[in-house]
């Protein structure tokens, strides 16, 4: 460990445990220099880290403070707690009754699984389309079947490499979005009654993708600032007959956290050593809010065992349905299954997001929308800090748009949803993030969106919900 991230760590043990206390100042870089011996670069560098983790923040000619959301509850180790069992998964139905509830356009999409589609460069996107269909051959609608349009999977294929990843284009499998890619990775290792682990919480929709496949979970525990529990991980490992791994490594949804690099290479590591394919869902890794990209957990996949799944639709062109899976030595495999399913991904979206790609600026428009989600997430902190109760608790996520609150624990979620579905508020409870149901106390909220007096009016009116006895379990 470098010395400033032993620096960084040192400082974020003792703001989790509490013995540097929500608010406070920290020490200035002087007064840390001469206490640790160390360089003013170490320090700044320490800073920097615990920034993007989300514990403290720089206010101009103050110094820095701890953040409101830094005492982020402790998930235990797996040492203080029973090894998880598998769970025959049945979550469809509480996660369809909430969706459906936030459909009507008047609700605040607080609970939106989405960005606003007001931050894509749709007139720009559709002169590529136009372009892109232009050039199409007749002969298209069979050359694009799967894998997939070849000019998309070059250009995708050089994203890799712009991340320090080399991929060749062979292995990406183009697809309806990344839950297909996702859903077919799964199908191609594993069969009815097979053991999958999961984060907890982690996506519903790979809990659906279990249930409908009849497949069993066990559950591993994220923490919000630490992320995948490898511990529990191995133990699980030594317990079950897991046939493969679904994890979101970087800004992992709902909770917002990122594996360190450290942790990645022991997770893909520890998976080798076992021949366990990771699935590794990384929709939200252009969304980053430092100078560089997150590096996948694929990138030190030496084993063709980690399936890499993204998309478009988080960050370019949602409607379109375009998303990838570089699927390692389970390519072919894939390819067939998507052949035997979908047939293709639609040729015309897959030749429009290649020409754009390649002339549309993709980067100019990248940076565009990383300002517009670090305004709108310092908007919503902002509304939170201010009507929320001081009880509740987040991590500051340095990428993608969600924010997982931690409310106080005799708060119903469930309760929560359904009263804020009348006032015109949507927002994502917990238990949907759980194959048991779990963070009763928990609610996911949505920044991708534009800040407007409607979005600052439902979080006011979240705090006046929290008041009502109704939202309150009786513990």
């Amino acid at each position: 460990m470098k010395r400033y991230e032993a620096l960084a760590n040192s400082i974020a043990d003792g703001i989790r445990s509490g013995q540097i206390p929500i608010g406070s100042r920290l020490p200035s870089l002087r007064q840390i220099i001469a206490q640790r011996g160390v360089s003013q670069s170490t320090v700044f560098r320490a800073y920097y880290l615990l920034e993007e983790w989300g514990l403290i923040r720089a206010e101009e000619r103050a110094g820095y403070f701890v953040t409101p959301g830094a005492a982020v509850k402790q998930v235990p180790s797996h040492h203080d707690m029973p090894l998880a069992d598998s769970t025959k998964v049945d979550i469809s139905d509480l996660v369809f009754s909430v969706l459906d509830a936030a459909k009507h356009p008047n609700v605040v999409p607080l609970g939106s699984a989405f960005p606003s589609p007001l931050l894509f460069p749709s007139a720009r996107l559709l002169k590529s389309l136009t372009r892109g269909t232009r050039a199409l051959s007749p002969w298209s609608t069979v050359v694009d079947l799967p894998p997939g349009n070849d000019h998309l999977r070059r250009q995708i294929a050089l994203r890799y490499v712009a991340t320090g990843v080399s991929i060749p284009p062979e292995e990406i499998v183009v697809t309806n979005g990344a839950l297909e890619a996702l859903n077919l990775c799964l199908m191609a290792v594993t069969r009815p009654g097979d053991v999958v682990a999961v984060e907890s919480p982690g996506f519903y929709a790979a809990l659906q993708a279990i249930e409908r496949l009849d497949l069993r979970a066990v559950e591993i525990p994220v923490h919000p600032v630490t992320g995948l529990d490898l511990d529990a991980l191995a133990a699980a490992l030594d317990k079950h007959p897991i046939r493969a791994c679904w994890f979101m490594t970087n800004f992992q949804n709902p909770t917002g956290v990122t594996l360190s690099d450290e942790k990645k290479k022991s997770l893909v590591d520890m998976l080798a050593a076992r021949d366990v394919p990771l699935i590794e869902d990384d929709v939200y890794q252009e969304l980053h809010f430092s100078r560089d990209r997150p590096l996948p957990a694929k990138a030190f996949d030496g084993n063709g065992l980690v399936m890499h799944c993204s998309s478009f639709s988080k960050t370019l062109a949602p409607g379109y349905r375009i998303g990838w899976t570089s699927a390692g030595r389970f390519a072919d495999r894939v390819q067939r299954l998507k052949l035997m399913t979908t047939l293709s991904a639609s040729t015309p979206a897959q030749a429009g997001i290649a020409d754009y790609l390649e002339h549309g600026g993709f980067d100019r428009h990248l940076r565009k929308l990383h300002a517009a989600m670090q305004t709108q997430r310092a908007a919503m902190e902002a509304a939170l800090r201010r009507y929320l109760p001081r009880e509740v608790r987040w991590v500051t996520p340095s990428g993608g748009y969600f924010l997982w609150l931690q409310l106080p624990d005799a708060v119903d979620a469930m309760a929560l949803h359904r009263l804020a579905i009348g006032r015109g508020i949507s927002i994502a409870p917990g238990p949907i993030f759980s194959a048991k149901h779990a963070f009763q106390n928990c609610v996911r909220i949505n920044f991708g969106h534009p800040w407007s007096v409607k979005i600052d009016g439902a979080i006011r009116a979240l705090a006046e919900i929290l008041e009502d006895p109704a939202v309150h379990a009786s513990i």
